[in-house]
């Protein structure tokens, strides 16, 4: 991948005047800021067991990509260095490093990954360089007393799954649970979060829980496992490739449960469901607090339409029914406003201060009623949801917006 330079202004026999000294006395920089470039970070797994992620950090750079062509963040422009980690710690943790200390880039942004994201907490609060809008829901990016400089973005894993736990007592008769999960954090934290929806003295619901690791070949054996328990309800907190497996899978031993529940970080359509096949697909509910791209109620809303415009111009290799395009561009459009909020302060601090400062921000695509909020206590930006079922070749929304109550 090519090095980007930064451009280094030389000052001339003019820049002595009165006016612009005085102009530059008013900015205030950190690394991977100036007059003319914002530096921003991030790694992805282009390549490896989740490399279908890859979308996300394709479309974010093609997002970016739209800013500078626009004029950039108030009269900047923004260079997004983005490296593939394949998902791997250290790789992670290397690369991380390099855009901190040799890029020097103002803040990274939507690094990839719960464990990922984990191996660099502590060094990005150690370094104080803002770790901004991870992609990952869980539940420790909303830690600002511990950790001032992390933030998560989408809504925690443990508040949606409690969400659908709540579901499962309000609609399923005499629940049989059943759990797919993903031995990492990520996954204890969709269990944790489920089991305390749930409620105390109901735990005896879940009949098997079953964990796998992100480098199994596949997940049969562990649906066979789940099958054979009796369950009349299914909650597959998986990522894509091991959540389409499992949906295949459960189609092929013919396990058709009462009630299926599928963890929104794998609602792609592009990626899970057609794979694994629409006809094994149908009924699965999910949670959604984005507009999904295969829903044609969408189709004349401003920022729909705004959206298949920057899709058809700058991104156009890109698969329009593929939500993991419509995640970067809103998660995109969150970062933009936080840097112009910035102004000419370009302080790590300030754009942590400004990002926790955001009230009932509106952002493109996300669906109606829900809408970002922070503040210096609170670094969940999102904690609102609504339930969306798979029918036919796409996702139809139901009920009301949603929030997990029970913390």
């Amino acid at each position: 991948m090519a090095r980007i330079t930064r451009r280094i202004l030389v000052a001339g026999a003019s820049a002595l005047a009165v006016a612009p000294r005085v102009a530059s006395a008013q900015k205030k920089y950190d690394p991977g800021a100036s007059d003319t470039e914002i530096k921003l970070g991030h790694t992805n797994p282009y390549s490896g067991p989740l490399s279908a992620y890859g979308a996300i950090g394709q479309a974010i750079k093609t997002y970016w990509t739209m800013v500078n062509a626009e004029g950039g963040i108030n009269g900047r422009k923004v260079t997004f260095l983005t490296y593939d980690d394949g998902y791997s710690t250290p790789k992670t943790v290397e690369l991380v490093r390099k855009l901190v200390e040799e890029d020097q880039v103002l803040a990274i942004f939507q690094l990839l990954g719960t464990p990922t994201n984990t191996a660099v907490h502590k060094y990005m609060n150690a370094k104080k360089v803002p770790q901004l809008f991870v992609a990952t829901g869980a539940s420790k990016w909303g830690d600002p007393k511990n950790f001032p400089w992390t933030m998560g973005w989408q809504p925690d894993y443990a508040t949606e799954a409690g969400i659908y736990a709540k579901h499962i007592l309000a609609t399923v008769k005499n629940p049989k649970i059943a759990i797919l999960w993903q031995n990492d954090d990520s996954g204890k934290d969709y269990v944790a979060g489920f089991m305390k929806g749930l409620g105390k003295g109901n735990e005896k619901l879940v009949v098997a829980s079953v964990s796998y690791e992100v480098t199994d070949p596949t997940v049969d054996s562990q649906i066979i496992q789940l099958k054979n328990s009796g369950a009349n309800v299914f909650f597959n907190d998986a990522a894509p490739k091991a959540a389409a497996q499992a949906i295949r899978k459960a189609a092929e031993l013919g396990w058709k449960p009462e009630a299926f529940y599928l963890a929104n970080v794998s609602a792609s359509v592009t990626s899970v469901l057609k794979p694994a096949g629409y006809e094994n697909s149908q009924g699965i509910v999910t949670a959604a607090y984005l507009k999904d791209p295969s829903d044609k109620q969408w189709e004349a809303s401003p920022d729909f339409v705004q959206w298949k415009a920057w899709m058809a111009k700058y991104n156009p290799g890109a698969n329009l029914a593929d939500a993991f395009n419509v995640y970067a561009y809103a998660v995109s459009a969150t970062m933009r406003e936080v840097l112009k909020r910035c102004g000419d302060e370009l302080t790590r601090a300030n754009v942590m201060k400004q990002a926790a400062s955001m009230r009932d921000l509106e952002v493109p695509l996300l669906l109606p009623g829900i809408k970002i909020n922070t503040s210096a206590s609170d670094f969940y930006p999102i904690q609102s949801v609504r339930l969306q079922r798979f029918q036919g070749e796409t996702w139809e929304l139901f009920g009301d917006v949603l929030t997990n109550e029970s913390e």
